[in-house]
C-alpha cells in the first residue's frame, strides 16, 4: 500500500508556517493513574468522601478486532466532544530489559518522537499541532502509551503519524539520534532523581526492594552507566523483540464513526510489518523473611521515612483489599495514620499510603514526612501500632464504606477524561481479555469485606519490608538504623 496522506489529511497540514517544531513535553519516566498499576496513593489532605457511592460505569459501546498483523483494536465513539483520543499501549516497560541494558524502553519512548520514513524529523509535532491536536507518551516497569488527541476531523493524520512510526522507524535510527536523545534521558534522571529531593533514594527502591536480576530491581529511567553503553544495535533488537503489532492495542476513544475509524485504521495499520509476539509477562512475586533498612542523608529540611512491602500483582487476588486499607490507613483528615501522626502526635507534617500494585508483582508503601528534628523511629513505632490494630481487627464499617465511596468514585471522576476512558479499555483488554471492564474492576473492590481487607493486610504487611531514611545532611542520629523498640507512651506533641 502506498503511504500517501488522503486530501482531507493534505489540507490538515497545508496550513503550516515555515518554522521549528515546539518542544516535545514528554511525562516523567515512571507513570502513574490506570494506564501502569491499579494504584491507591493517598495523601493526608484529601477530602471526605460523599456518604454513598456512586454507581460508576463505562457506559461506552465497544468495538474489538484484531489486525492481520496481530495488532488489536478497539473502538469507543463518545460523542460527547467533537475530538478523538488515540492511544497505542504496547507491552513493554523497564521489565522487559535486562540487566546491564536498562532504560532502554524510556529511551525508546523518547526516540519515537524523532521523525520516521514519511514523516520528518519534527514534523510529527509541527503537523499535528497544526491541526489542532497535542501527544504525548508515558513508560513504566510493563508499559509504554503513545497517545494523541485531535479534532475529530484530524483522525486520519493521527493514525497515519502514529502508524508510521510503529511501522517504519528503524531505517530512520542512526547513532546520532541515540546519541542526541540518550543525553536528554540522562538530563531527565538528573532532573526528576538525582538532583530533586529525596529523588536519590527513590532511585535507589527498586535495587534495595527487589532482589538482583527481578524484572523491577532497576528504575524505569534506567542507570547512567547502562545508557551510555547502549549501542544503535542494541536499541534496533529492542524493538524488533517488542514493538510488535501482535505486542500492542490501539485504542480510539471519541467523536467517529466506527465504519469509517475501522477503514482507516486498516488502511495505516495494515502494512505494519507482523513478527512473532514476545513471551507474556509472568507474575514474580517476591517475599523476605526479615527487615531491611537503608538510610540516606540529602539536602532536605525534613526527615521522611517510607516502609515498603513486596505486595499483590495488578488485579491479582489482594489487589483491591490492599487498596482499601491504603485508603483507611492514610485517606482523609481522620485516617488512622494521619489522626495520630499529624494531628494527635504532631510528629509528621503529611502521610500518604499506596498499593502500587504492577503485572508482575506491586508494592505496598506508607510514607511519613516528619517535622524537622523527629526522630524516625518514634514515626515507625506509631506507623506499627495503627497497622497491627488495622490487620487484626478490620476497618470499621463506616473506614470500609468510605474507602470503596472513594475508589468509585475516582473511577467515575475518569469518565469525563477520553484519555482516561482509553488508557482503561487498552488496560482491561489485555488483564480481562474485554476493553469494558469497568463493573469488573469495580467488583473486586464492591466484594471485598473488612475481614477480607484485614486478612490481606496480615498476608502482606508482615516483618519482612524495607525501611527507608532520608534525613537532612548532618541529621543522622534521626534515621531508622536498628529494629525499632516498643514504643512507649507520647504525649500530644511527640514529648516523652
Amino acid at each position: 500500500m502506498s503511504r500517501v496522506l488522503l486530501p482531507g489529511v493534505v489540507a490538515a497540514v497545508a496550513v503550516i508556517v515555515a518554522g521549528s517544531s515546539p518542544a516535545h513535553a514528554r511525562r516523567p519516566a515512571v507513570a502513574s493513574g490506570p494506564s501502569a498499576t491499579s494504584t491507591t496513593s493517598v495523601a493526608s489532605t484529601t477530602s471526605a468522601a460523599p456518604a454513598r457511592a456512586p454507581r460508576a460505569s463505562s457506559a461506552l459501546p465497544f468495538t474489538h478486532f484484531v489486525l492481520e498483523n496481530g495488532m488489536a483494536v478497539i473502538l469507543a465513539p463518545d460523542h460527547s466532544v467533537p475530538r478523538v483520543h488515540v492511544g497505542l499501549r504496547v507491552q513493554t516497560g523497564s521489565a522487559s530489559e535486562a540487566p546491564g541494558r536498562t532504560g532502554f524502553a524510556h529511551l525508546f519512548e523518547h526516540l519515537m518522537f524523532e521523525g520516521s520514513e514519511h514523516v520528518p524529523e519534527g514534523k510529527f509535532d509541527q503537523w499535528l499541532e497544526a491541526a489542532g491536536g497535542d501527544n504525548n507518551a508515558w513508560t513504566s516497569e510493563d508499559f509504554t502509551y503513545y497517545y494523541e488527541e485531535a479534532p475529530e476531523n484530524a483522525l486520519d493524520l493521527v493514525l497515519f503519524l502514529e502508524s508510521d512510526r510503529q511501522g517504519f522507524f528503524l531505517d530512520k535510527l542512526v547513532p546520532s539520534l541515540v546519541d542526541g536523545q540518550r543525553d536528554v534521558v540522562k538530563n531527565e534522571r538528573r532532573q526528576t532523581g538525582e538532583n530533586r529531593p529525596y529523588g536519590t533514594a527513590e532511585l535507589a527502591v527498586p535495587a534495595l526492594l527487589w532482589p538482583a536480576g527481578h524484572p523491577y530491581s532497576w528504575p524505569v529511567v534506567g542507570s547512567m552507566q547502562d545508557l551510555s553503553a547502549a549501542s544503535v544495535d542494541d536499541v534496533r533488537t529492542f524493538f524488533r523483540t517488542w514493538y510488535v503489532p501482535a505486542n500492542a492495542t490501539l485504542v480510539i476513544v471519541g467523536d467517529f464513526s466506527p465504519a469509517a475509524a475501522r477503514a482507516a485504521v486498516e488502511r495505516w495499520f495494515a502494512d505494519v510489518p507482523a513478527r512473532p509476539a514476545p513471551p507474556a509477562p509472568l507474575p514474580a512475586p517476591v517475599t523476605f523473611a526479615v527487615e531491611r533498612r537503608a538510610v540516606f542523608e540529602d539536602d532536605v529540611e525534613l526527615p521522611r521515612v517510607t516502609l515498603l512491602w513486596p505486595s499483590e500483582r495488578l488485579f491479582g487476588p489482594d489487589d483491591a483489599a490492599l487498596d482499601l486499607l491504603a485508603l483507611v490507613l492514610a485517606d482523609g483528615e481522620s485516617s488512622r495514620l494521619t489522626k495520630r501522626l499529624v494531628h494527635d502526635l504532631r510528629l509528621a507534617q503529611s502521610v500518604t499510603a499506596a498499593q502500587e500494585s504492577r503485572v508482575r508483582a506491586g508494592q505496598f508503601a506508607i510514607e511519613v514526612t516528619a517535622f524537622p528534628g523527629t526522630a524516625l523511629s518514634d514515626v515507625v513505632g506509631v506507623v506499627d501500632e495503627e497497622v497491627a490494630r488495622l490487620v487484626a481487627a478490620g476497618p470499621t464499617p463506616d473506614e470500609l464504606e468510605r474507602a470503596k465511596v472513594t475508589v468509585e468514585a475516582r473511577l467515575l471522576d475518569e469518565l469525563d477524561s477520553l484519555a482516561a476512558k482509553a488508557e482503561r479499555a487498552s488496560l482491561y483488554h489485555l488483564v480481562f481479555g474485554d476493553p469494558d471492564g469497568m463493573d469488573r474492576d469495580l467488583a473486586r473492590t464492591r466484594d471485598t469485606t473488612a475481614v477480607g481487607v484485614a486478612a490481606a493486610g496480615r498476608r502482606t504487611l508482615g516483618p519482612g519490608r524495607l525501611v527507608l531514611s532520608v534525613v537532612p545532611d548532618g541529621q543522622l542520629p534521626l534515621a531508622v538504623t536498628s529494629p525499632v523498640r516498643p514504643r512507649a507512651a507520647l504525649a500530644p506533641g511527640g514529648a516523652r
